[in-house]
């Protein structure tokens, strides 16, 4: 109900361009098993810590996206699990399809617009600095641009955005390098684009040596 009383407002409630089934989340996920993933954090800390720092960041991302308003879709690495920390009354569930993550990419914003969503946001789920309130953001941005890009410190991005589907931008690219977001950006020269705050991704132990939520994680390095 609108008010217009501003003493009775709740400032939680429901903001209105944000509470819409055309806006869809797609959160990518690797499944998590001991010795997989975190490839370059177990280096340093090993296949059990990398394991729960990971799990850890699911969580994260489950807090931050559990009660966005969006339509929101978890896209698998290996399997489909029904029973995991991805409530079923609040997510989708669907397996990445496609050799490289460019083509995985595609395949889920393509067969989001072939849905009928009208603003489709990717991210990960190794991002402990990002929040719900940073994705709503993002959202917004699209009533007012076509794309949306939140760059990562590592030169890659952690969130892309779009009102229409453009295959470019999954096209030509070196994944997992400090190139993607120059080449993406490069893409979307000519296109009415938000740009996001920088934020810093995990992948190495210098990525979260000082940030004292990881810490229970590091003591059998740090002791």
């Amino acid at each position: 109900m609108l008010q217009d009383n501003k003493a009775e407002r709740d400032e939680k409630a429901i903001d209105y361009t944000l509470a819409n089934s055309n806006n869809l989340l797609l959160i990518f996920t690797r499944n998590p098993e001991l010795g997989k993933g975190k490839r370059r954090l177990a280096a340093t800390v090993g296949d059990e810590a990398a394991l729960h720092i990971y799990q850890f960041l699911l969580n994260h991302t489950v807090k931050i996206t559990s009660h966005l308003y969006a339509e929101k879709l978890v896209y698998y690495s290996e399997e489909i699990w029904q029973k995991d920390i991805w409530d079923n009354s609040r997510y989708g569930k669907k397996l990445q399809q496609g050799n490289d993550l460019g083509v995985r990419m595609a395949n889920a914003f393509k067969e989001g617009f072939q849905n009928e969503f009208q603003k489709i946001i990717i991210i990960g789920s190794d991002m402990f600095d990002l929040s719900q309130k940073d994705i709503e953001q993002a959202f917004k941005a699209l009533e007012k641009n076509d794309f949306v890009v939140g760059p990562a410190e590592d030169g890659g991005y952690y969130l892309l955005g779009m009102n229409n589907y453009m295959p470019e931008l999954f096209k030509n690219k070196v994944w997992g390098t400090d190139t993607v977001l120059k080449d993406t950006l490069t893409d979307l020269k000519d296109k009415k684009t938000a740009i996001l705050e920088t934020r810093n991704d995990i992948d190495y132990y210098e990525d979260i040596k000082d940030i004292e939520a990881f810490q229970p994680f590091l003591k059998h390095i740090n002791s």
